[in-house]
């Protein structure tokens, strides 16, 4: 069953593996971009300083540099209990910069290698459109390169309505439901 887990060093061996796995591609979602630049540290303590760094930039009471957004960081899963497997990675982030309007978005993810094609990032991709909905946003946006078939299949299997394509890069927005859910609930604007 597909998950959306915090980063948590129990489930080192499983990340190690899925780095490992992702060889030179790019893990969107990961958050790697916060790091050095240098590769990443597999040993359980480098998962550790890991898992801290991206805690970090969940927590709406840090300063961030202008250029980064808050964001929750999930391990998309597999499995539960002592056959839990981490098989992606999944970014949420709160608001967009400039540059994540044009080419990020709010949500990017990616799967490992091995385990594409079992429908991981469609349903993974579902929960975050959920959780959006719970930090109060009203769409979101997902971006995905021109040649990347599979992953506008995915976005728009799950209500990604196709904007524009900007440098090579694909635009959807999805509607999370919030409108509708302020609607019922009788309020017309987000709370404060």
């Amino acid at each position: 069953m597909t998950a959306l887990a915090r980063p948590d060093v129990r489930l080192h061996p499983s990340w190690a593996a899925t780095v490992t796995d992702f060889g030179s591609e790019t893990m969107h979602g990961s958050g790697v971009w916060h790091g050095d630049g240098g590769p990443l540290d597999l040993t359980e303590e480098g998962c550790a300083a890991f898992v801290a760094m991206l805690a970090r930039f969940a927590d709406p009471a840090t300063e961030l540099p202008e250029d980064r957004v808050h964001s929750d960081y999930y391990w998309i899963t597999d499995g539960a209990g002592a056959d839990e497997e981490v098989v992606g990675f999944l970014a949420l982030r709160h608001a967009l910069t400039p540059w994540l309007l044009e080419e990020g978005g709010h949500i990017g993810y990616a799967v490992r290698p091995s385990r594409r094609g079992q429908g991981h990032a469609g349903r993974a991709l579902a929960i975050a459109v959920r959780r959006a909905a719970d930090l109060g946003l009203d769409r979101v946006l997902l971006t995905c390169d021109e040649p990347n078939v599979a992953s506008a299949r995915t976005i728009e299997r799950n209500g990604g309505v196709y904007e524009d394509t900007r440098n090579g890069t694909r635009r959807y927005w999805i509607a999370t439901g919030v409108s509708a859910r302020r609607a019922r609930a009788g309020r017309t604007s987000a709370p404060a």
